[in-house]
Parts: C-alpha cells; structure tokens; sequence
C-alpha cells in the first residue's frame, strides 16, 4: 500500500508576518476545500466579518468566474498535488475612483510571477493580461482570471467598500476534455513554481497594489499594463458584434478601440480576437 501523499506546505505564516504591518487585524486562511472563496468572504462581509483575510483553498467545487463562469479544480485528486492555486483577499478599501482595479490587479499578479519578460523570439511564453481580468500567455491559451466584487459597509458615501479580488490560475497542466487547445499552466512559465510559491510570491506585492491603487487610482499601472497588453493592435469584435481594433487602456483603464464609428472607450463589454489573430476568444 502506498503511503498518503504529504501536505501541502501553504507559507502562511510567512505572508501573515510580511502583510500584517500594512494590514491591522490581517488573517490567512487555508482550507482543504469550499465551494468558492470569493463567495465565502462576502457570506462574511455580510454577516459584518470585516477583517482583511486571505483565504486559500486547496479545492474550489463552485467556483466562480466572470459573468458567472464556474471554475472547477479537483483534477489531481489523491496526488497531494494542487493544480491550481484558487484564492481571494478580502479587505475594506476607499479608492478615488473604483475603476481599473481589475487591470491593477492583473499587473501585480503577472509582474509577480513573471518580474522581466523574455524576448519574443521564442524564449519562454511571456505572462499578458487581456483586459479586464484574464492572464494569457502570448500563444493564445488562457492562464487564469480575476473576479473583482465588493460589499457596501454602513456609512455615507465615501466610506469604505469591502472588496473580494478572487484569482484562480492553473499551476500545473489542466486535465480537459472536448478542448481543441488545453489551458496554459504557470509550469510552462517557471517549472520551479507551486501552487505554495506561487501564493507567497503573490500575496504581498498584491496588497501592496491595493493600498497604492486606493491612493492614486489606476494611472500609475497604466504603462506597466501596456507592457503586457495582449490585445494591443489586434482586431478585436465586442460583445454587441461591433469590431475595431484595440489601442491600448486609457488612465482610468477603459479599454481604447477604434471602429467605424471612431474611437469608442470601452468600460464594460465581452472582448474576443476576431478570427485570424493569435489569441482565441475567452
């Protein structure tokens, strides 16, 4: 009989030490399995648990992406390995402006993981972001997303909101059925990752983001997002079938596109690459 996989080993007590100075009352939280992070901490928020958390859980069985996708991570069972690091930060946060925290996010998550990124000769595959929330590799094949929810608190406008950012990315080769392209995975990025080192490369410079978004909004990350953009420059087709071509993200983070009617900033709308481009529609 072979033995029991071991644990895995979450270095929560290391991001505890490293965020807790910047964040009064911050918990970490590791869970062997839930329905959805991001749904726990709001039940929370509801109930007035207000604390900064991270919750972590080694399987996710509801959840959920953006518009309500589901995201599922049981595959690997009975390996002792997690094949995907599923999360969600929860803290109160009074940003000037709420727009672009998305896109914030997805800079300090790729920036993380992927400090430099290597040339585009064939090296290895570079971390984008595609706007709003999805980190890509430049081949086309979705690496993980980002959902971004928020609870109103008692008190006047103003006052703080409780935000959920919840992040889900595949850290090992995604077992898929009836995909004609499989998942991107961190592994391909950096063989040395885990979902454990993942999270502590993560965790801290991601608090970090938020603190600083709250002060001056999304134009400091403005630049740095353009640098991973992966629609920049594409033909890309909106959710109500109208097509142009992306030209980047302005200071507050809509999304820039040129169509015949002109040039259209786009705040809320389902992006696909129209056929013919590299990258596949989420």
């Amino acid at each position: 009989m072979s033995p029991a996989p071991a644990p895995v080993r979450w270095p929560a007590e290391a991001i505890w030490q490293a965020v807790a100075p910047l964040l009064p009352g911050f918990t970490v939280e590791v869970l062997p399995s839930i329905d959805s992070t991001s749904t726990e901490l709001m039940r929370r928020a509801r109930g007035d648990r207000l604390e900064p958390t991270l919750l972590v859980a080694e399987e996710q069985t509801a959840g959920r992406g953006r518009l309500g996708r589901q995201w599922h991570t049981g595959a690997y069972e009975g390996t002792g390995m997690v094949p995907a690091l599923t999360f969600s930060l929860g803290l109160p946060l009074a940003p000037r402006e709420w727009a672009g925290l998305s896109l914030a996010v997805g800079v300090s998550v790729a920036e993380s993981l992927q400090p430099a990124l290597p040339g585009a000769d064939g090296g290895r595959p570079r971390i984008l972001l595609k706007w709003p929330n999805d980190l890509w590799l430049q081949d086309g094949r979705k690496l993980g997303g980002i959902l971004v929810e928020t609870a109103s608190l008692a008190g006047a406008p103003g006052e703080p909101r409780y935000v959920v950012i919840g992040i889900g990315l595949n850290v090992l080769p995604v077992l898929t059925q009836g995909l004609s392209t499989p998942p991107a995975c961190l592994r391909e990025v950096d063989s040395t990752l885990t979902a454990a080192s993942a999270l502590q490369r993560i965790a801290l410079p991601l608090v970090q983001t938020l603190l600083g978004f709250a002060e001056h909004g999304f134009a400091p990350f403005q630049a740095r997002f353009a640098q991973r953009d992966l629609l920049a420059g594409r033909g890309v087709t909106l959710s109500d079938g109208t097509q142009g071509t992306a030209h980047g993200v302005a200071e507050d983070g809509a999304l820039l596109v040129h169509t015949a009617r002109g040039m259209q900033a786009i705040t809320s709308a389902e992006i696909s690459v129209r056929p013919g481009g590299p990258a596949q529609p989420a």
